[in-house]
């Protein structure tokens, strides 16, 4: 009798240092759990080479204009609110084995792959290193490669989670979604780390060995991922002819849910007020503070670290019933003091400030996001339309900002740069750091709109209810990517 509570010790134990223990299930053991989620390591270091080391080589090492280069890194993102009916397709798919998520899942590895391994060359030309072929040859080969890679990156993650979530059970459909995004984060934590150290000694045939590496550890991870996860169930003729459903009721429902729109209005200005410096935060610290290649792709892990942290917090919140609206509201705060803290960083020459407001950045904007994303979890479903639509429109309106903030950053950037120059604004404003200065201001006002548009959410809406399922407050293993 006295060995009894054992058991018990040794599984807390297991939980407390092994937090994702509890995500495996029979169907899904904690093995092949690790290596489907192996899918968004993939995922992740693809996003760091897109908007992180990429950006900052084309604009500093390659003096690309930074508004082609912002033109050229919003395309993938943009095509993100496209995610939904890629989910959606694969959610219909008709096959006779009865595979729904892996063919997309491997086409998009195909995709992400093809799109990087062509990347390099593309963007020497685009650069000006050319000696045959039309002048416009860089610009578009570097616009399909960067769609290619959006594309493949986008259907990848859709596919990979929904197969996921396919074979989680209902008890651990949560805790999986969950394991993924860390994995997420991790796979951009490193490989920004690892790409960083790659690039010390940049050079123009480095760079093309060090993003084709990336394009072939992808689809190698990705094959790891992907082998023997879905089962084969033969469709009937009759289910491969079955008609497909429609959106269009549920979209209106949705819409009639009264605080769908102006939530959706926050998600965007908020998205839009964070991200505009996804393009500017590395040339920043090259161009202003002298900083190294390897030294500002580390900003993606001083961010990427923010984000997890945010996220944490945000969990901790909320399972002490805390206000999602009020807890975007600080998300917002946050943000507002760091880009404070990288104006600052500037004219100090402080390199402290510069990455610690880096990494506030990304625990602003994952606090915010994660308020948000419980928000459209926790409305009320209304006729046809279900949660899956609101965490739809959620990451439509968040994707569409992103890429539209990415173009805007740079584009104002380049304009303002180019009139601080010439002289038109002044001997005191005559540098390479008024551009960025002017687009960080912006975002503080973006910030500053989105708690405007926020206010009537925070009086007016009650914190939703999140015992009210039987299942206790929503934690860290609650959310969605």
């Amino acid at each position: 009798m006295t060995q009894q509570p054992r058991p018990g010790a040794l599984a807390r134990m297991s939980s407390k240092f092994l937090p994702f223990s509890d995500a495996a299930s029979d169907d899904l053991p904690l093995g092949q759990l690790l290596r489907l989620s192996l899918f968004q390591v993939s995922v992740g270091m693809a996003s760091v080479m897109l908007l992180g080391t990429l950006n900052r080589v084309m604009i500093v090492e390659l003096s690309v204009p930074a508004m082609v280069v912002a033109m050229m890194i919003a395309l993938p993102v943009l095509i993100a609110p496209f995610r939904a009916l890629l989910g959606f397709r694969s959610d219909t798919y008709r096959s006779a084995i009865g595979w729904k998520r892996i063919p997309y899942l491997w086409f998009g590895s195909l995709w992400q792959m093809g799109g990087l391994a062509v990347m390099p060359f593309a963007l020497i030309v685009l650069s000006g290193d050319q000696t045959l072929g039309p002048t416009w040859a860089g610009e578009v080969l570097a616009a399909l490669a960067f769609l290619m890679t959006g594309l493949g990156l986008h259907m990848t993650q859709t596919a990979g989670l929904a197969l996921a979530s396919d074979r989680a059970s209902e008890e651990t459909r949560p805790q999986v979604v969950a394991l993924l995004y860390v994995m997420f984060l991790v796979g951009m934590a490193v490989s920004a780390v690892v790409i960083g150290w790659l690039l010390t000694d940049f050079s123009s045939l480095r760079l093309v060995r060090v993003v084709q590496g990336a394009a072939a550890a992808g689809i190698i991870l990705n094959l790891i991922a992907l082998w023997r996860q879905e089962r084969v169930r033969p469709m009937s003729k009759a289910e491969r002819e079955a008609p497909r459903p429609r959106f269009r009721d549920a979209w209106d429902d949705y819409m009639r849910g009264g605080s769908a729109g102006r939530l959706l209005l926050v998600v965007f200005l908020g998205t839009l007020g964070f991200n505009m410096q996804d393009v500017l935060l590395e040339p920043y610290g090259g161009e202003v503070l002298g900083l190294s290649v390897s030294a500002t792709t580390l900003l993606t892990t001083m961010w990427a670290c923010g984000a997890l942290v945010g996220f944490a917090i945000a969990a901790r919140r909320l399972r002490a019933q805390a206000n999602p609206y009020r807890m975007a509201a600080t998300g917002i705060l946050v943000g507002i003091f760091a880009f404070c803290a990288v104006i600052f960083a500037g004219p100090l020459q402080s390199t402290a400030m510069f990455f610690a407001g880096a990494a506030l950045i990304g625990l602003g904007a994952g606090y915010f996001a994660v308020s948000t994303l419980t928000t459209a979890m926790t409305m009320p479903e209304t006729g046809a339309a279900g949660r899956g639509l609101a965490l739809g429109a959620w990451g439509a309106a968040q994707a569409t900002a992103a890429g539209l903030g990415i173009a805007i950053g740079g584009g104002v950037r380049d304009w303002v740069n180019g009139m601080a120059l010439s002289g038109d604004l002044g001997p005191a404003l005559h540098g390479a750091a008024t551009g960025y200065s002017v687009v960080y201001h912006m975002e503080i006002a973006f910030l500053f709109l989105t708690l405007v548009v926020l206010g009537p959410l925070v009086r007016h809406a009650p914190a939703p209810d999140t015992a009210s399922n039987g299942k206790g407050p929503i934690g860290l293993a609650d959310f969605p990517t």
